[in-house]
């Protein structure tokens, strides 16, 4: 399991430390978390029991993973957050069917590109109203006061 010719839909953080992709574990689609670049494996037990459909996506420290599930007949949006052992089930629109999606960097907006009555599309969703940045060290968050020693 998780040999390079076996993954498929690889997903990166934009620190380069996690690369997310989908593999097989005996005939069932499972996703892959690996530490880079020492290839440890990393659990998931927020995703255990939901099967893997595609579209891994990772926020900037890797604290966030959004994927699409399958769900009996219906392909459902989620979130783990890694820092919390939380499992988010996104509630996004009826009528559309998921086909990719993009986690922001920051992990507070997601892109899908779905088809709603026979039209493609892409949407954005924002998350900010439960999911906290999961900025680069060196980001200031607006409106937050300095930390001692850095110019406003």
């Amino acid at each position: 399991m998780g040999r390079q010719a076996d993954r498929q839909d690889p997903a990166l953080s934009g620190n380069g430390q996690w690369l997310a992709s989908l593999v097989e574990r005996e005939g069932t689609p499972a996703v892959l978390l690996q530490e880079q670049p020492s290839g440890r494996r990393i659990p998931l037990p927020q995703l255990r029991g939901l099967t893997p459909h595609r579209s891994p996506s990772l926020s900037w420290n890797g604290r966030y993973l959004a994927l699409l599930v399958q769900q009996g007949p219906r392909r459902l949006a989620v979130v783990e957050d890694r820092a919390r052992g939380r499992l988010h089930r996104l509630q996004l629109p009826a009528g559309l069917e998921l086909e990719r999606l993009s986690l922001a960097p920051d992990g507070r907006r997601l892109a899908v590109a779905a088809v709603a009555q026979g039209r493609s599309q892409v949407r954005l969703f924002d998350l900010s109203g439960f999911l906290e940045p999961d900025l680069p060290p060196a980001w200031a968050v607006r409106g937050a006061p300095a930390v001692s020693g850095e110019a406003p």
